[in-house]
């Protein structure tokens, strides 16, 4: 064989090599390129569903959160309203979510837990399908009433349904929401008679309220603030153990003798779908903590009644906790959906 023959054969193979290094050198780059997208994250709007119309106290609340992490992440965040079942509709839409961080739900303690006690058939389970973000904080509700009613105070609330059963009704933003929960306990503990109407959300209840199409209803001290102020509902009690800064002159409900322990609040937190990756996952618990630590952000939280959270509470045991509380309201005041 000759030296050519030999410098022949070697010239495709000197070719086949160089092109293998161009294609691997365009390999190195394209994965450079998508380890780049990646840690860029977040590279488009953010959307953060809400299971309830606007209006509501979950949807004042979720805007200031979506405010505050947006300003963290330095991304844009869009809300999505996805009203009905008490929110469990617009959980259902982040479960089915791509899990890549764009989609996040933000909800309360009503459709991350409640529904499912009631619906057995609901086709998520919060704990199972969503990964946590963070706790953002508390709630009590308010009990109100109509002017029509005639009642003004809480002691006027217990008599006069204890002595008309079946009467009165109350409005809440859905079954098995926290409003539902309260006006169970409510009437288990005093021993009242009253028809739940349920609604898609919370933004309906004030405005029929106010218009006498319903007596008396449950809703955050947000949706019922300016209500009040205009003098078109009438404040009778919060659900949480004491009184509150927003209605330092409106009692607790355990306050009267009839209802003595009464303690139900709402809570907030913000979730993923759960195969969301944990570098996402930690990008957005470090920006919401930031959030909740903002005091723009805190002042808005904390003006429609809110107890601010760190946004690391260990949201899973209180998931837990809430679900053998309801659980125990469930069995006793015999609920069904």
């Amino acid at each position: 064989m000759t030296s050519n023959s030999l410098i022949c054969r070697a010239i495709p193979l000197r070719r086949l090599c160089v092109g293998g290094a161009r294609w691997a050198l365009a390999a190195a780059l394209l994965a450079g390129t998508a380890a780049q997208g990646q840690s860029a994250y977040p590279n488009r709007p953010i959307s953060i569903v809400i299971g309830y119309p606007a209006g509501g106290s979950v949807d004042a609340v979720g805007r200031a959160v979506a405010d505050g992490l947006g300003k963290k992440l330095a991304a844009t965040t869009v809300i999505e309203n996805v009203g009905g079942a008490a929110g469990a509709i617009g959980v259902q839409r982040v479960v089915g979510a791509a899990p890549d961080g764009q989609t996040l739900i933000f909800g309360s303690s009503s459709e991350f837990v409640a529904t499912q006690l009631l619906n057995p058939s609901q086709k998520y389970d919060a704990a199972r399908d969503l990964v946590a973000i963070g706790y953002v904080g508390s709630i009590p509700l308010v009990l109100v009433a109509s002017t029509q009613s005639g009642v003004k105070t809480l002691d006027q609330f217990v008599s006069t349904v204890k002595a008309n059963p079946g009467k009165f009704s109350y409005g809440t933003s859905g079954v098995g929401s926290m409003l539902h929960f309260s006006g169970e306990l409510v009437k288990r503990q005093g021993g009242l008679s009253i028809l739940h109407i349920p609604y898609r959300g919370a933004s309906g209840i004030a405005s029929d309220l106010a218009g006498g199409a319903i007596e008396f209803a449950f809703l955050g001290p947000g949706a019922a603030q300016p209500f009040i102020d205009a003098g078109r509902i009438v404040p009778l009690a919060v659900t949480s153990s004491q009184r509150i800064p927003l209605l330092p002159s409106v009692p607790a409900l355990g306050e009267h003798p009839a209802l003595k322990g009464y303690d139900l609040v709402a809570w907030y937190a913000l979730m993923a779908p759960r195969k969301t990756s944990p570098e996402i996952v930690s990008k957005l618990q470090v920006a919401l903590k930031g959030a909740l630590q903002d005091p723009g952000i805190r002042q808005r939280l904390e003006q429609v009644g809110v107890v601010v959270g760190r946004g690391d509470e260990g949201l899973a045991s209180i998931m837990a906790k809430d679900a053998a509380q309801y659980r125990r309201i469930v069995e006793s005041a015999g609920m069904r959906e």
